[in-house]
């Protein structure tokens, strides 16, 4: 699995004109799932997001969670995140998972969050989404489980 990460004031998803996720300040989290991912993926990323210190403490330094801070969590499902734009013009999405894979973990991540005490919103699986966000810092991280099996 793969996140991108953004430490935000507010975010909110947009489904037909209708408001259908709205956080305050905490975190924007796209999620990209490929055919490998499992339960432990969904699991070390949850973890992995709940525990990211990339909140000021009182001095100043991203020294604090989501959870610390108080923060939200807004979790929307991005499967161009596993586009490949190596060759030609046409990014290839072959290393996404299908909807049917790749819904049920994303789904995972966001109860897995709400599970240890964050306020979760999602957007819309399938549906075409207006994402907006208000980057704070900006402040942005690339999560990816796959990295983490390496080390």
């Amino acid at each position: 699995m793969r996140a991108v990460v953004s430490r935000v004031t507010g975010a909110r998803v947009l489904v037909d004109g209708e408001v259908v996720g709205k956080i305050g300040p905490g975190l924007a989290v796209l999620v990209g799932v490929t055919h490998a991912d499992t339960a432990a993926e969904a699991d070390w990323l949850a973890r992995k997001i709940v525990n990211l210190r990339v909140f000021d403490d009182d001095e100043g330094r991203p020294n604090r969670s989501v959870l610390e801070a108080g923060g939200e969590v807004l979790v929307v499902s991005q499967f161009t995140l596993f586009g490949d734009a190596s060759a030609g013009r046409r990014p290839s999405y072959i290393e996404a998972a299908r909807p049917e894979h790749a819904e049920p973990l994303v789904a995972e991540v966001a109860a897995k969050l709400a599970a240890a005490g964050v306020q979760v919103a999602t957007g819309r699986f399938r549906a075409h989404m207006l994402v907006e966000q208000t980057g704070d810092g900006p402040f942005t991280i690339l999560l990816d489980s796959a990295t983490s099996r390496r080390r």
